[in-house]
């Protein structure tokens, strides 16, 4: 069985570079909607999710090694989307909730978890 190396987790570290390069490099030199508004939201799953598996982990709250589930990676997924969506709009007023936020969230849920599913996904597509 393939195990979840958490923050040393190849997709987590490159999606973390990619976050500070964005934030500190191409958004305030590149005028671009997609940088700004939803790039680092394309994020959210592969830069929170390996920590916060990982304190899951410490605290036994995961009972595994193993990379992300559909239903991990859902879960949070959901918590997010309403936390900083729907509940985040009404704490805070100068922000707004915004449906394109939560499809990018998705979106890069969804390539996160068949990256870290990939060598499962590979096993069981073979013939028998």
């Amino acid at each position: 069985m393939i195990q979840f190396r958490y923050i040393r987790d190849p997709l987590f570290l490159i999606c973390c570079g990619l976050y500070a390069l964005n934030r500190f490099w191409l958004k305030p030199h590149w005028h671009s909607v997609f940088l700004v508004s939803w790039f680092n939201d394309v994020l959210l799953i592969p830069c929170a999710l390996p920590p916060l598996l990982g304190l899951h982990r410490w605290l036994k709250l995961r009972s595994h090694d193993a990379p992300p589930t559909r239903g991990e990676v859902g879960l949070h997924l959901l918590f997010w989307s309403i936390l900083f969506e729907w509940i985040g709009p009404h704490i805070f007023p100068h922000t707004t909730g915004d449906i394109w936020d939560v499809v990018a969230y998705t979106a890069g849920g969804v390539l996160a978890w068949f990256w870290w599913n990939r060598a499962a996904l590979q096993l069981s597509s073979r013939p028998a």
